[in-house]
């Protein structure tokens, strides 16, 4: 009896632990597996199956005080459809239908004509009001559904860094990030039948999430918080749209960076495009100057190349040389942007007057083995690894020539070419205490499971010694209070170290074009820096001469803006 008893006992463990197993399985596939389709799946009302419900992480902009701000997120649209076979009345419906939302009455009755075509949308809207007051109509052979859509609410603000989300042919028409931060963390923003959905249940039951790998792109699904503060952003923007009205370039670029920490605060481009609203556009306007495009930057390289002359010992700030206003090297005449002479000057002189002379004199002094040393340890000709798909190194082939002239102009910033990220990434080194740091747009990551990636911003190589990376900024405090216009555009209160560039465009036959490459870079407070402000604009017209004049004002703008914005105290 007492047997019989515990075997009754033991049977309906076994079926108890069984049903609980399948209930456990059943769980795991509904809640993890396939949770985020039958998640949106209940919201529909289907008139049309679809096999991939769109789902994708938000993207966040981030203020001074970490207060977030949606940069890209999903927007449900509603989808008014009909059934051709099912409307009865066609002239009833349309007038029902038209009473709500206005519809073109030949399409509508052109629509309906399409019997053998069970789905025809009439319109789409994002208004639920008008989607609830269509559904309560009652209509028979109409019907709505929701889907997702990627919205920008910021439109065309840093537009460039967010990129855009379209099908992909490759993945079966499958929604995927095609440009910028969308592309470049396009696995972790991604929630689809390829991604594990997380909720309460997949927290108890699976860590496969919490596998962090080595890769960002790889460390889990969730939403990404940008170093891209929006009010500054949208600060520079309008800076730039004035430099397009003024100037009228073939474009523009505006960038800030943190750089003691290599974060980007703001990065705006021109020409540009709404992510939300790209179908009109040129291709092109989709790629990212700031990684993609390189360019011949001029004088803003002479504090590069003067540097690495104070930190290898071969000059001081005070090594003279005497300046003819010209250069002979392998045949090729090499001359100052003014073509005068000064005689005997120093160091300093060289950066008030942006002489091209003394930058040769420099390089001359290192020696090409060294020069060409320095140029690498500033990360010229190497890419950055900026979180930006589809980077580019810069060009600077002439840094192996067998001739000295190649060398000479490399030494004033013509014969290479940078990436402007590639550039800010170099010019920093001068504003942080001599360190090469990691560009990045991305602070944190944060998961669905409540895990958050910190973004890692150690500092990858020393180039300068922090004395000679103060000392050079002593020089270009000099240049930007004393040689930019007679010091026209000195700020009191804080110090500023900044440098024009003035270059000549390629024509792409070997020789140099009459356009004009203007660019401006600076920092401050300058011995203490907060920021870096780099600008420039490709082939400015309406008189435009030297980038002193078209680029001083915005950056001196930019400049006050950031010190009352961040409430920087005055070093001076």
């Amino acid at each position: 009896m007492k047997y019989s008893y515990l075997k009754r006992i033991y049977v309906l463990s076994i079926i108890a632990v069984t049903f609980s197993l399948i209930l456990v399985v059943r769980l795991f596939l509904i809640q993890i597996v396939n949770g985020n389709d039958y998640t949106q799946m209940g919201d529909r009302q289907y008139l049309k199956p679809s096999s991939d419900i769109f789902s994708r992480g938000s993207i966040f902009f981030q203020e001074k005080d970490g207060t977030l701000i949606s940069a890209a997120t999903l927007k449900t649209q509603y989808i008014v459809a009909i059934n051709p076979n099912l409307i009865l009345d066609p002239s009833d419906a349309f007038a029902k239908i038209n009473s709500i939302y206005t519809i073109n009455r030949d399409t509508f009755m052109e629509m309906c004509k399409k019997k053998n075509d069970p789905y025809e949308v009439v319109f789409k809207t994002y208004d639920s009001t008008i989607s609830d007051k269509i559904k309560s109509l009652g209509i028979s052979g109409l019907g709505i559904y929701k889907e997702n859509v990627r919205s920008y609410p910021g439109g065309k603000l840093a537009a460039h860094v967010l990129g855009l989300v379209a099908q992909d042919k490759s993945e079966g028409d499958r929604f995927a990030g095609r440009y910028g931060l969308e592309r470049f963390y396009d696995t972790i923003l991604r929630k689809d039948s390829s991604t594990l959905y997380g909720n309460f249940f997949a927290e108890m039951f699976s860590n496969v999430k919490k596998t962090v790998s080595s890769s960002d792109q790889t460390f889990v699904s969730g939403d990404i918080v940008l170093s891209i503060e929006p009010n500054v952003e949208s600060f520079i923007s309008k800076e730039i749209d004035n430099l397009k009205v003024a100037w009228n370039p073939e474009s523009i670029g505006a960038v800030i960076i943190e750089p003691k920490t290599g974060r980007i605060i703001a990065s705006s481009f021109l020409p540009d495009f709404d992510p939300g609203n790209f179908s009109q556009e040129k291709v092109s306007t989709f790629s990212n100057p700031l990684v993609e495009n390189v360019f011949e930057l001029g004088s803003i390289v002479k504090p590069l190349t003067i540097s690495s002359g104070i930190d290898s010992g071969v000059i001081k700030t005070n090594t003279q040389y005497d300046d003819k206003g010209f250069v002979l090297l392998n045949g090729k005449r090499i001359e100052n942007h003014d073509k005068l002479a000064m005689g005997r000057v120093d160091m300093q002189a060289v950066l008030d007057n942006s002489l091209n002379t003394g930058a040769v004199f420099v390089m001359q002094q290192l020696g090409r083995e060294k020069f060409r040393g320095y140029m690498k340890a500033f990360g010229l000709g190497e890419k950055t690894g900026i979180d930006l798909p589809t980077e580019t190194h810069g060009l600077v082939g002439n840094l192996n020539s067998k001739y000295e002239v190649d060398y000479a102009t490399a030494a004033f910033g013509q014969g290479i070419a940078l990436t402007p990220i590639g550039a800010i990434r170099a010019l920093s080194v001068l504003a942080n205490g001599g360190l090469l740091v990691r560009p990045h747009l991305v602070d944190r990551i944060e998961g669905n499971m409540g895990i958050t990636k910190i973004i890692d911003t150690t500092a990858e190589r020393r180039v300068l010694t922090a004395t000679t990376s103060e000392e050079v900024t002593s020089m270009l405090v000099h240049a930007f209070e004393h040689g930019l216009l007679g010091g026209k555009y000195m700020i009191k209160q804080y110090s500023v170290a900044a440098k024009t560039g003035t270059a000549q465009i390629p024509d792409g036959k070997g020789g140099y074009s009459d356009k004009t490459l203007h660019s401006f870079f600076g920092y401050f407070p300058a011995y203490n820096s907060r920021f870096l402000v780099f600008l420039y604009m490709v082939d400015p017209k309406n008189g435009a001469r030297y980038s002193s004049d078209t680029l001083s004002q915005p950056f001196v703008n930019i400049t006050k803006f950031l010190l009352n914005y961040y409430e920087v105290p005055p070093d001076r």
